[in-house]
């Protein structure tokens, strides 16, 4: 929970600091969107930006979300919707003046409390889940309305579950 606590101090002190200097951000540097699927499982509210003075290159994202599963032993099982809190480091590919761009990424999804997750189930899951990201990207040079889409494999004691996500938000 401290790491957690720690990326997001991190991410939101390199927001802060670039709206100091206003002069030094770079349009569309920044993201905020709402995704389906992809790290964030079911659901999630995210935050994007880069971690130079581009909108391409190295960057990261941290987000919180939601998704709903099982939860108990062979006998009973209840449903559980727990939080969930993705936080991946990625790299954005594409051309300097191009809305087309490429995200490969990887990180892990912290989940609130232990669930079953697309019917797997291991006596001894843990609470963290190992996420990757391969997403088109369309972003507007100067900010703006951006999506995405893409394939967002879910890593998990030896398990690789195929999952998707698609996303809409507002590049700045």
């Amino acid at each position: 929970m401290k790491a957690t606590l720690f990326i997001i101090f991190l991410f939101m002190g390199n927001l802060l600091f670039a709206q100091e200097k206003k002069s030094t951000v770079v349009p569309g540097q920044h993201s905020f969107y709402a995704e389906l699927g992809g790290p964030g499982i079911l659901f999630s509210a995210n935050i994007d930006t880069r971690f130079t003075k581009s909108n391409l290159g190295v960057g990261g994202r941290i987000g919180l979300g939601f998704v709903t599963g099982d939860f108990g032993n062979q006998n009973t099982y209840e449903q559980r919707s727990v939080v969930t809190v993705p936080v991946q480091i990625n790299y954005i590919f594409g051309k300097p003046n191009s809305v087309h761009s490429f995200e490969v990424g990887g990180g892990a999804t912290f989940l609130g409390k232990k669930i079953d997750l697309f019917n797997y189930s291991e006596v001894n899951k843990n609470s963290i889940v190992g996420t990757a990201s391969f997403m088109y990207r369309r972003q507007p040079q100067e900010g703006g309305f951006s999506w995405r889409l893409g394939f967002t494999p879910i890593i998990t004691s030896g398990f690789v579950q195929a999952s998707g996500a698609a996303s809409i938000g507002y590049n700045f």
